[in-house]
């Protein structure tokens, strides 16, 4: 190596940067963003090139949409007015609303739309980075208020805080602990169609109760292109690509070639799984934070990133392990509080889908107050765990519905 490239390697791995991000999603460009805006110096590392594509239905609800930074406009392909509901193609049904339930996008617009917020709020991006593991002792460790960040090439990056979001099969979750309890897969397919067939979605999303426990499918249309998908527990692939096949041939778009067709699990945190180890956090899919019903995820990347970002900073600031730890206790608190006892719910909501789906459908199609509920959970006017704090009667139902 030249004395050149040698002085090149020094002035990138010298710095000791107040935060680094390992991912550039949702959570980590949120967390970027969050630490940037505070004043600190930000590192966000991503193993690919932006924009990428990234397997996603697309939909921003109103938790989502209030957790954006301010100013950013989304780059809607859609606006969401009706839900058509079905069972496995049967018994189908369209509830409409006055006011939009959500939107639909497109992950790789979306994605690159928070770097470049992340980056105008002071991050620096580097892309095409790929992270080895993270050391918090050991001689890549200059002192104990510092993370090594071990990228591939063997380039180590030092950070007084470190935010893992680079999903739920990522280096930063493994080197945290983090712990699964659902582990569910999606299968996606992007399909181009003509405009008659476009017309006839615009503005409406199908949402089939699927023939395997707890499984769903999706119609999310987007503009001349339609996002279809299916999701079940992980340990039937065969049964669940059968779903999205016949999903896709009963809606009369199987002449249709997709021009993506992709799959991904969904993991799940347990209820004791940690959220941080010293100065590491995590947040987003790398910490199994979704919605464990609908895994919904990107309202959870969202804000759990954010959170994630906030106290970052304060790691950043600890003057020894025990502020450390300290600050990582109340970023854990933060997420339990709030998101966790909407998984806490979600668990709920989707052992009883499981054993009576039929009863889902009937009351989101025939009883108002259920659908009311679905439609100010979409537009973010209240959340799961709000509903059954709020309402006794959603409460008292979900502990009948148990038994």
């Amino acid at each position: 190596m030249s004395s050149e490239n040698e002085d090149h390697a020094e002035s990138v791995a010298a710095p000791v940067w107040d935060v680094v991000v390992v991912g550039a999603g949702p959570a980590g460009a949120s967390a970027a963003y969050a630490a940037a805006t505070a004043g600190r110096q930000v590192l966000l590392l991503e193993k690919a090139e932006l924009p990428r594509y990234k397997t996603c239905g697309g939909g921003i609800i109103g938790p989502s949409r209030d957790s954006l930074p301010p100013g950013f406009e989304l780059p809607l392909r859609d606006r969401v007015h009706a839900v058509t509901f079905s069972m496995n193609g049967k018994l189908a049904r369209t509830r409409r609303s006055k006011k939009m339930l959500f939107g639909l996008i497109n992950r790789p617009e979306f994605d690159a739309g928070l770097v470049t917020a992340a980056e105008k709020a002071g991050a620096t991006v580097r892309t095409g980075v790929a992270v080895a593991r993270v050391e918090q002792h050991g001689p890549a460790v200059p002192d104990r208020r510092t993370v090594a960040v071990v990228l591939a090439d063997g380039e180590t990056v030092l950070a007084r805080a470190v935010v893992g979001a680079d999903g739920s099969a990522g280096r930063i979750g493994a080197h945290v602990g983090v712990k699964l309890d659902q582990v569910d897969l999606g299968l996606e397919a992007e399909i181009p169609v003509p405009k008659t067939v476009a017309d006839d979605w615009a503005g409406r999303v199908l949402i089939d109760w699927g023939p395997m426990p707890g499984s769903y499918g999706w119609v999310f249309p987007k503009g001349d292109v339609l996002t279809v998908g299916v999701i079940s527990a992980r340990g039937d692939g065969a049964g669940t690509k059968r779903y999205l096949e016949d999903f896709i041939g009963r809606l009369g778009l199987a002449g249709f070639e997709p021009a993506v067709s992709s799959g991904h699990l969904t993991r799940c945190r347990s209820d004791d799984s940690p959220l941080s180890r010293g100065r590491v956090l995590v947040c987003g899919d790398a910490a199994g934070l979704l919605e464990p019903w609908t895994r919904e995820g990107i309202s959870f990347a969202l804000r759990s990133g954010k959170i994630a970002g906030e106290w970052a900073v304060r790691i950043s600031e600890a003057h020894d392990a025990v502020d450390a730890r300290r600050q990582a206790l109340n970023y854990a608190f933060a997420i339990k509080a709030g998101l966790g006892v909407e998984m806490a719910v979600g668990r709920r909501m989707l052992k009883l889908f499981e054993r009576r789906p039929g009863l889902f459908h009937a009351l989101l199609t025939g009883f108002r107050p259920a659908w009311n509920a679905f439609a100010n959970v979409t537009r973010g006017s209240t959340s799961l765990g709000e509903m059954v704090r709020a309402h006794p009667a959603a409460q008292r139902l979900l502990n009948t519905l148990d038994k």
